[in-house]
């Protein structure tokens, strides 16, 4: 099935979902998480998606990183092939931690190696399931050079991921979308 398959229901089930998910304290009391929970909102495709808040979170380690991804920022949210979503769905706890990690990989403001392990840091702190924490961050260790190269490419030649204007036509895809002139940041 392929996320323009997904039923009206369950749609509306994960975007209640992702509005409900709350930020976690760190160990120490600190939270990594800033602000309140950020909406995500699909283009008609359903394989493309785009922030509605900012979303911030920190690291609180000896490199302490902070990310700051900003409101309309472009996602495809968990880049899984379709093939495995049965076991890892685009769309689940981890769904913070791939915008974070996809907005690393377009902004490159750190390694490749240093986004992989924050995506891993911030599932860690979404409480993911270790078998899923492991799987994902090996497959984008093994799987990822390609879109950090391909994000890298396309930046150069002027492509953009932030809106400045939202869809307000639900039928918008994001292929319409994006040669929209003036609806970027």
């Amino acid at each position: 099935m392929t996320a323009g398959e997904l039923s009206r229901d369950a749609r509306q089930v994960f975007m209640r979902a992702a509005l409900a998910v709350k930020p976690k304290p760190s160990p120490a009391g600190k939270p990594k998480f800033l602000g309140p929970p950020a909406a995500v909102v699909p283009f008609s495709d359903w394989n493309y998606y785009y922030t509605r808040d900012p979303l911030e979170w920190h690291s609180d380690t000896d490199t302490n990183h902070k990310v700051s991804v900003p409101i309309g920022f472009v996602t495809d949210l968990a880049s899984i092939p379709s093939a495995f979503w049965t076991l890892l769905p685009k769309t689940a706890s981890y769904t913070y931690a791939a915008i974070i990690h996809d907005y690393l990989y377009w902004t490159q403001p750190c390694s490749r190696e240093d986004a992989d392990n924050m995506l891993k840091a911030v599932m860690e702190e979404l409480k993911v399931a270790e078998l899923k924490i492991v799987t994902i961050y090996q497959g984008v260790r093994f799987g990822g050079e390609a879109s950090w190269t391909n994000n890298a490419a396309a930046k150069a030649k002027g492509e953009k991921r932030v809106l400045k204007l939202f869809p307000t036509d639900m039928k918008i895809s994001w292929e319409q979308w994006k040669i929209e002139p003036d609806v970027f940041a």
